[in-house]
């Protein structure tokens, strides 16, 4: 039985991305549909970076076509990823050499946000993507000891820094221009906020996809220099299931809200406790709290990560768990959010200043 282009449209507006929970029509992730007698073939180009499933979506997409078209005789999807750049606050510029900027944000300190965001930005690495990561904690730069970065910045023009290389990403933090890891940084907040400024704009980004910022916690001069001058994509807000820590984390939320910057989700940190002796699972921070503030504040809630010994000692070593464990559960939960954080961004609107034309006016 013949069956033509639109055929092939038609039986794609009927399976659903299980990444997207939309159709791949809906998606926009159906291109370059070819029929030849029984022959079909077609790309599949997903707006977020999902190495891992690439096999079992193409799997996917091929037995529904066939199902859907008996008359069939081969069937080939082409699977990919292509991450564009999408828009920002109002009258901030992109940064050269970066598509998307995440911030990580947390309400207050000790609740895993350093740990949660190496490990995101690894899981995005991992998916495909090219990613940076920005430690913004100016007082208390964590992750040069976290990606086992040792040395300093090299600079080929005298004006500018090259990003330094962890585990595949790209990294820069001030924790790298210090001596010692006992070196205080006693700054008042405009002195900090140049510092991140200067972090972010003199570093030669290669490309990146994605660029993770590991915001200090709280909501004082760095946060809102982040939210006024940096081109921001979207914020992933990280607490624990503790009351005090769901209280701090919502006026953080507040706070990107307030500067326009899109909310991707939450992430509840330590939401279990399992015993290393006999395997009991206990809430000792709470239950649900993470849930709820996502319920009450109309956001997504990405995902939970347990207090699991091995999160702490991985990343204390210089190998976070995404790249120490790879295949293991925790770092599938990483590899889940960070897919999850990714469609998000896809979902949003695309920036399009670069299709403009520069308008020249000269005196003739």
């Amino acid at each position: 039985m013949a069956f033509t282009e639109a055929d092939v449209q038609a039986a794609m507006k009927t399976l659903i991305d299980a990444n997207t929970k939309k159709d791949f029509v809906a998606g926009k992730s159906v291109k370059n549909i070819k029929v030849s007698g029984g022959e079909v073939s077609l790309d599949i180009q997903l707006g977020y970076p999902a190495a891992s499933v690439w096999g079992e979506i193409k799997a996917t997409v091929e037995a529904h076509l066939r199902a859907a078209l008996p008359g069939a005789t081969k069937v080939n999807a082409n699977v990919s990823s292509k991450v564009v750049s999408h828009a920002v606050q109002r009258g901030v510029k992109l940064v050269e050499g970066v598509k998307n900027i995440i911030a990580v944000a947390s309400g207050k300190g000790g609740v895993g946000k350093s740990t949660t965001a190496v490990n995101l930005a690894l899981a995005l690495a991992a998916e495909g993507a090219r990613v940076g990561i920005l430690d913004a904690d100016i007082y208390g730069p964590s992750q040069p000891t976290m990606l086992g970065i040792t040395g300093r910045p090299k600079s080929k023009d005298g004006k500018s820094m090259e990003a330094m290389d962890g585990h595949g990403i790209q990294a820069m933090s001030i924790g790298f221009m210090i001596d010692g890891d006992d070196a205080p940084m006693i700054w008042r907040g405009p002195m900090a906020s140049q510092a991140l400024d200067q972090l972010l704009n003199q570093t030669r980004w290669d490309n990146l996809d994605y660029l993770v910022v590991d915001l200090p916690p709280g909501t004082g001069d760095i946060q809102l220099t982040l939210a006024q001058k940096i081109p921001v994509t979207g914020a992933v807000i990280v607490t624990t299931p503790q009351d005090i820590a769901l209280m701090d984390a919502k006026k953080g939320l507040k706070m990107f809200e307030k500067t326009n910057i899109k909310i991707l989700g939450i992430i509840e940190n330590m939401s279990t406790h399992i015993c290393s002796k006999c395997g009991h699972e206990e809430h000792i921070f709470g239950a649900g709290g993470g849930e709820k503030m996502c319920a009450d504040y109309n956001t997504e809630f990405l995902g939970s990560l347990p207090l699991d010994i091995r999160i702490r000692e991985q990343a204390d070593s210089g190998t976070p768990t995404v790249v120490a464990d790879t295949h293991g559960e925790i770092a599938k939960v990483y590899k889940q959010m960070a897919r999850r954080v990714a469609v998000k961004v896809a979902e949003m609107a695309q920036d399009h200043s670069a299709v403009f034309p520069k308008i020249v006016v000269q005196n003739t």
